[in-house]
């Protein structure tokens, strides 16, 4: 039984190892993994419950629930991809979120936190993306570089934080969706000790998380 199980998972996990269009890297992709855990998941329970034809029977239950799951996000990230190709925005994966990096150069003048028209088109395509895929939760941080101290950069970050949510609240996006906080100069991306390093830390992040 425990050799079937195995068998099942490697075929699962086998099919799906593809090319990174981004990198050229051939991996498993994250709808890979989903499909196999799911599939080990439900050929466990499968089998405990009806030996041999359960594990068959679960392992694609839970194949195809793992699929959905590591797919629903797999999916996000390849359209956000596409409409934020040449803005300037990063699009990461991080675990089994997506993550937005926007540098200030695109959304901020220095020392200020009204939105600059130039990311009116970046925010808009976050929120086309958002409204498409419900079941996502965003996390929307600000931060600044080390210049100053906390009494002044963790409230500009905050404010900064504040109005993209408010920005993709007006564009559609559930403000029950979206949560927002200033982290001000911590979890610096780059060196404080150079301008280029600088311009990099001051910067909004949009992680994207699987809320189903």
């Amino acid at each position: 039984m425990k050799k079937l199980i195995l068998s099942i998972v490697a075929v699962c996990m086998l099919s799906a190892c593809a090319t990174d269009p981004y990198t050229g890297e051939s991996k498993v992709s994250k709808t890979a993994w989903g499909t196999g855990i799911g599939t080990a998941v439900g050929a466990g329970l499968g089998a405990i419950i009806g030996g041999e034809k359960g594990a068959l029977i679960g392992a694609g239950i839970g194949a195809a629930t793992g699929a959905a799951s590591g797919g629903y996000m797999d999916v996000q990230a390849r359209k956000l991809r596409q409409e934020l190709a040449g803005t300037g925005v990063q699009v990461a994966r991080d675990g089994d979120n997506v993550r937005l990096i926007m540098p200030n150069s695109i959304t901020f003048n220095t020392n200020e936190a009204t939105i600059k028209t130039s990311a009116n088109k970046v925010l808009d395509s976050v929120a086309l993306v958002a409204k498409e895929y419900d079941k996502t939760k965003l996390q929307i941080v600000g931060y600044t570089d080390s210049t100053g101290n906390d009494k002044i950069n963790i409230p500009l970050s905050q404010r900064r934080a504040l109005a993209v949510a408010n920005y993709l609240a007006l564009r559609g996006v559930p403000a029950e969706r979206l949560n927002a906080y200033g982290a001000g100069a911590q979890n610096p991306i780059a060196s404080n000790a150079t301008e280029e390093g600088k311009s990099q830390n001051r910067r909004v992040e949009i992680t994207l998380i699987n809320a189903q």
